[in-house]
């Protein structure tokens, strides 16, 4: 064997070690899929989805209205090159850097999930009132517990969806950011070992819940240290007090705030006469807001992709990501710009009567 045959028998299993090595080696992108779509008018676990406790008229019609996800790659998993080449490559995925869906490092994966959650939680209480607000009902924001953190002094105590009216016997403002200062400011100032005792509106009733605040610990070389400013644990959102309870029961891992929209559309077909989308099948995506506006999402085409898999004829798309669907693939599925409440209800309504009916657009 020559020379120039040695150095190839050997350089040929390294090369091959370092194409390995470079194929698997974790890279700084995440990668959106299509996800799931859910009919919020339908049922999950044999149960409906909108539920309205305590004998409000409800009308089960046919038709669906289908809230969209998308599938995102968790902040602790690393992809490979093999793996991100592959999302690249399929026109229904997107390859984004991790730095992009997940700006905040400093966050856990755990702390992103908290959050989502949370977001939520706060789209289907807002689309709750959103709806009962088009039906001519008052609603009264209130600070909400959106999250109590396990283990923390709230944990027992509080509980998701209680709405903290006082705090120490004092009336919290109707302005949440006012009212959550005013929260944090009482929980401040409360002494080592000494309680804050919050006044919450819970089903119905006015509940006192003493909780003991606690700073937080850091163990630093086997020594706790005590440090920062008191803590309860929970986290806080905007809330109403409504007319009349309205509940949507959805998996609990699905997380963010995109499907407030399709939630408030589907409580208001619930709660009125007929079939809003006239026994189609619609989908559609939109934070929504107290006063009805609907906001930008993420991952609108994969929404898009995964609603036309699923069948819808219809897609609700937020005006503010009008630019985002250019080059979408949503097939003979027609898009529909929408930017409040009402202009979304009008435009199902209206493709309801006539599919082939004039409805604004992104175009």
């Amino acid at each position: 064997m020559n020379q120039r045959a040695v150095a190839a028998f050997v350089a040929v299993p390294l090369v091959a070690a370092l194409a390995v090595a470079a194929l698997l080696k974790p890279l700084p992108y995440t990668t959106y899929a299509p996800g799931p779509t859910i009919d919020v008018l339908g049922q999950s676990d044999g149960k409906e989805i909108i539920q309205v406790p305590g004998g409000h008229k409800t009308y089960r019609d046919s038709g669906q209205l289908r809230m969209v996800t998308v599938s995102v790659t968790p902040k602790d998993s690393n992809l490979n090159l093999f793996e991100v080449m592959s999302a690249w490559l399929d026109r229904s995925d997107a390859v984004y850097p991790k730095e992009a869906v997940y700006p905040d490092q400093t966050k856990t994966a755990e702390q992103e999930r908290q959050e989502g959650q949370v977001e939520m939680v706060s789209s289907q209480d807002t689309a709750v009132a959103v709806a009962e607000q088009a039906l001519g009902e008052t609603v009264t924001p209130s600070l909400e517990v959106t999250l109590v953190d396990p283990g923390s002094p709230a944990d027992g105590a509080l509980s998701a969806r209680d709405l903290i009216r006082k705090v120490n016997g004092t009336p919290l403002s109707d302005d949440i950011q006012t009212a959550s200062d005013q929260l944090r400011a009482a929980i401040k100032s409360t002494a080592p070992g000494q309680q804050v005792t919050l006044t919450v509106l819970r089903e119905g009733k006015e509940v006192d819940v003493p909780v003991t605040p606690e700073r937080p610990s850091t163990d630093l070389f086997g020594a706790v240290t005590v440090t920062g400013t008191p803590q309860i644990g929970i986290f806080l959102g905007q809330g109403f007090i409504l007319p009349f309870p309205v509940t949507v029961t959805i998996d609990p891992r699905i997380g963010g705030p995109s499907a407030g929209l399709m939630f408030s559309l589907a409580i208001y077909d619930t709660l009125t006469p007929g079939s809003m989308t006239g026994g189609g099948r619609v989908a559609g995506t939109g934070e929504i807001a107290a006063d009805g506006t609907v906001g930008a999402i993420g991952g609108i085409q994969q929404k898009i992709v995964g609603a036309r898999h699923d069948g819808a004829q219809l897609f609700l798309v937020p005006a503010d990501n009008c630019t985002d669907v250019k080059g979408a693939h949503n097939g003979d599925m027609r898009l529909v710009k929408v930017d409040t409440f009402d202009t979304a209800k009008t435009a199902v309504e209206t493709w309801a009567k006539d599919h082939d009916a004039k409805l604004p657009s992104c175009s």
